[in-house]
């Protein structure tokens, strides 16, 4: 899918409360294309399918992990629920399980063929859903696959978007 060189990529991370795995994939990602010099080219955005946490900063955990890896979190990120036009403006919806995916689905008319789980991106990984650590306190693990499904991703939409 080739694109005017001035219109941004929009991708939509999704997860249950954004302020755990969403988050943090945002943030994994954004570095990733800032790395291979194009984040002229992206607008990243992440969400949650609830709104328990809204207005809140990402969980301590989170940004301890992206700390430990050398990786910014993003500026002035706060928990925002998924909506209709975030989901309208999205070319790519990144969801982190597959309840999310489900849930995603019911704005059908918002994301047709848009919607994957991110680690359908890391073929490596033993797994297609991304644990929640904010009941299990497993942050790395949850840094490590959201890596393995970023670096993926940005693979694909490089191929995609021939970038």
């Amino acid at each position: 899918m080739s694109r005017n060189a001035n219109d941004k990529i929009h991708v939509l991370f999704v997860c249950s409360g954004n302020i755990c795995r969403s988050p943090m994939a945002e943030a994994v990602f954004a570095q990733r294309i800032d790395q291979a010099g194009l984040s002229d080219r992206f607008e990243i955005a992440s969400a949650g399918t609830g709104d328990w946490h809204t207005g809140e900063p990402p969980h301590r955990g989170t940004l301890d992990i992206l700390r430990r890896h050398d990786v910014t979190p993003i500026a002035g990120k706060r928990a925002q629920t998924v909506n209709s036009a975030m989901l309208a403006r999205a070319d790519y919806i990144i969801a982190m399980d597959a309840e999310h995916v489900d849930d995603l689905r019911a704005f059908a008319n918002h994301t047709q063929g848009k919607v994957s789980r991110l680690l359908d991106f890391a073929p490596e990984a033993t797994t297609r859903d991304v644990p929640d650590p904010y009941y299990s306190g497993k942050f790395e693990e949850v840094y490590q696959l959201v890596s393995a499904g970023s670096r993926g991703l940005l693979e694909y939409i490089r191929r995609e978007e021939e970038l």
